[in-house]
C-alpha cells in the first residue's frame, strides 16, 4: 500500500494546517529543543479504504526525518474486518499509533511515538482535521480513477 504525502494533492491545506511542534526546553518529552513537523500521508491506492495516517515526522535542527508513526482512527473490529484475518498484532500496528516497521526510526523515534500518543491524539480537534485530510484525499484519488493495485487484488489488463 503506496502513501504520498498530503502536500502533493493539497499543497495550500497542507501549508496551512500541517501540526508543527516546538520543544522550548531540552529534554521536555525527552526530546531536543526545537520544531518538529508531523508532516502528513495518506494511502494512494484506489479502492483502499485503510482510514489511517503516516505522520513523517521531521526535525527543523537535524534537517531530518526523525519517525514514521502510524495511526488508524478506526475500532480494532473495523481493521480485523478489512485486514480480512484475525492477527491481534497486525491489528495493533494497523490502528495504532504505532512506529511503522517497514520504515527508517531515529533514536528520537520512541519519544516522538509517546509524545504523539499523550500529546497530538488528545486534541479532539486535531483528529478530526486529520479524518477531513483522508477523505479530501481519498476523494481526490478516487475521482482520478488512479489505476494501480487494489486492496489485495492486482488489476489485470484487457489483451486486445
Amino acid at each position: 500500500m503506496p502513501y504520498a504525502m498530503l502536500y502533493q494533492y493539497f499543497p495550500e491545506i497542507a501549508k496551512s494546517e500541517t501540526r508543527t511542534v516546538t520543544i522550548l526546553r531540552e529534554g521536555d518529552y525527552d526530546l531536543p529543543a526545537g520544531n518538529y513537523g508531523f508532516l502528513e500521508m495518506f494511502c494512494n491506492e484506489s479502492g483502499c479504504d485503510c482510514r489511517r495516517v503516516f505522520f513523517c515526522v521531521v526535525s527543523e535542527k537535524f534537517n531530518q526525518v526523525e519517525a514514521y508513526i502510524t495511526y488508524g482512527w478506526e475500532s480494532p473490529s473495523y481493521y480485523r474486518k478489512w485486514l480480512g484475518f484475525d492477527d491481534p498484532y497486525a491489528i495493533s500496528e494497523l490502528k495504532g499509533p504505532a512506529l511503522n516497521v517497514g520504515s527508517p526510526q531515529s533514536s528520537l523515534a520512541p519519544a516522538l511515538l509517546n509524545f504523539v500518543r499523550e500529546t497530538l491524539l488528545r486534541d479532539e480537534a486535531y483528529v478530526d482535521r486529520i479524518k477531513r485530510h483522508y477523505h479530501l484525499f481519498r476523494a481526490k484519488i478516487e475521482s482520478k480513477g488512479k489505476s494501480g493495485r487494489t486492496h489485495g487484488k492486482r488489476k489485470r489488463k484487457k489483451k486486445s
